[in-house]
C-alpha cells in the first residue's frame, strides 16, 4: 500500500509539474502583455520554426486554450506514470517529440501552439494499449479514455477555424505508433496472473470423492 501511494504522489507530483510551468509561462504572457507564439510556436518547415518543436506545449492562446488542455494534461500523465511506470518516461518522451517533429514536418504553414497534441497522442496511447496488449489493466484503461475523451476524436478533422487540427491528428498517430512499439514491452513488465487455482492445494471434499462410487464397501445402496 505504501509503494502504491508513494508512485501515485510521483506521478502526481509531474503531471502537476508540467502544469506549473505552462501556467507559469502563460500567466507572464498575461501581465507584461506579450506573445511567446512567434519565439515557441512550431512554424512547419522552416529553421525558425523548429524551436517550437519542444517549446510549443508550453505556449497557449487564451486562458480558456490553456484550461482546456490542463485536466486532461494532469490525469493523463498520472495513469501512464502510474500505470505504465516501467515504460513511461521513454513513451512520453517519444509522444512529446514526435508529436512536435511530425507538425513541423505536414502541418500548415502557420504559427502551432499548445498541448493539445500531446494531449491526442497520450490519450491515444493508452487506449492503443488496450488494443496492442490486451490484458486486464489495459483494456480497463482503454475503455476509460473512451468514455471520458471520446468527443476529441472531433478534433482530429481538418478545416476547424484557429484549432490546430493537425497537432491532434500527428498527435493521435504517434500515440499509436508508441503503443505499437512499446507493446512488447509492456506485456513483458507486466504478465498476466496465473488464476488462483493452479497454485492451491486440491480442495478437500465433505465426503471422500468414492463414497458414493463403485468402490465403496457398503452394499446397502441401490445403483442407478
Amino acid at each position: 500500500m505504501v509503494k502504491t501511494s508513494g508512485r501515485f504522489i510521483k506521478s502526481l507530483k509531474v503531471g502537476l509539474m508540467f502544469l506549473a510551468i505552462i501556467w507559469t509561462v502563460h500567466m507572464i504572457q498575461w501581465v507584461l502583455n506579450i506573445s511567446f507564439y512567434q519565439i515557441g510556436g512550431v512554424y512547419p518547415r522552416t529553421i525558425s520554426g523548429m524551436p517550437g518543436i519542444l517549446l510549443s506545449p508550453f505556449l497557449h492562446g487564451s486562458f480558456m486554450h490553456l484550461i482546456n488542455n490542463s485536466a486532461p494534461l494532469l490525469v493523463l500523465t498520472v495513469i501512464i506514470i502510474y500505470f505504465f511506470k516501467d515504460v513511461a518516461t521513454e513513451s512520453l518522451l517519444l509522444i512529446y517529440v514526435l508529436t512536435g517533429v511530425m507538425v513541423w514536418l505536414f502541418a500548415r504553414p502557420v504559427y502551432h501552439i499548445g498541448a493539445s497534441g500531446v494531449v491526442y497522442g497520450m490519450v491515444s496511447f493508452v487506449f492503443w494499449c488496450g488494443i496492442f496488449v490486451r490484458n486486464i489493466k489495459t483494456i480497463i484503461l482503454a475503455l476509460i479514455v473512451a468514455i471520458l475523451y471520446s468527443g476529441m476524436f472531433l478534433g482530429v478533422l481538418p478545416n476547424q477555424e484557429g484549432i490546430s487540427w493537425e497537432s491532434h491528428l500527428m498527435g493521435g498517430i504517434i500515440g499509436i505508433f508508441v503503443a505499437y512499439i512499446m507493446r512488447d514491452k509492456i506485456k513483458s513488465l507486466d504478465p498476466p496472473e496465473q488464476p488462483k487455482w493452479e497454485d492451491e492445494e486440491p480442495s478437500r471434499y465433505f465426503f471422500d470423492r468414492d463414497v458414493f462410487g463403485e468402490d465403496s464397501n457398503d452394499d446397502n445402496y441401490w445403483r442407478t
